[in-house]
């Protein structure tokens, strides 16, 4: 795992009531730079989200050692701190890592899976579903 995303899991085991757990998530999901409306577009568009979210892979390299990063953004602040703790996840980090990644473990230290509605839930595996899927056809490149 990232540095950065086990800063979040330092943080959120500090952080005792899940109603502040809420609000970093969603403090981290406003820290996040702003996707530019052109960068909006259905290529980019995740379905099976209740909220519009959009994540923008950016491949450098090729096969296993390709460096994956994104840019994402969604309607929901909530489901932008959900972006925002994928992005601690998954960014800068080589499509072989991510292909080795259990995302949703990983969301699961945070206790974030048993908190989370049925459609965030489902939300947030189509995002992690979008991300191994460009991982995986980048591996292949």
């Amino acid at each position: 795992m990232s540095a950065e995303f086990e800063d979040i899991v330092e943080t959120f085991e500090f952080l005792d009531d899940w109603e502040d757990r809420y609000r970093h998530v969603i403090d981290m999901g406003k820290a996040l730079p702003v996707l530019d409306d052109a960068l909006r577009v259905p290529a980019v568009k995740v379905d099976g989200c209740a909220s519009q979210v959009w994540l923008v892979p950016h491949i450098e390299g090729s096969g296993n050692d390709a460096v994956f990063t994104f840019q994402g953004a969604s309607d929901a602040m909530i489901v932008q701190g959900l972006i925002a703790i994928l992005h601690a996840l998954f960014n800068g980090q080589t499509v072989g890592e991510i292909l080795k990644t259990d995302a949703i473990a990983a969301f699961g230290r945070l206790g974030l899976d048993q908190h989370l509605s049925a459609q965030r839930s489902n939300g947030l595996r189509a995002m992690i579903a979008r991300i191994n899927e460009v991982a995986a056809k980048a591996a292949q490149s």
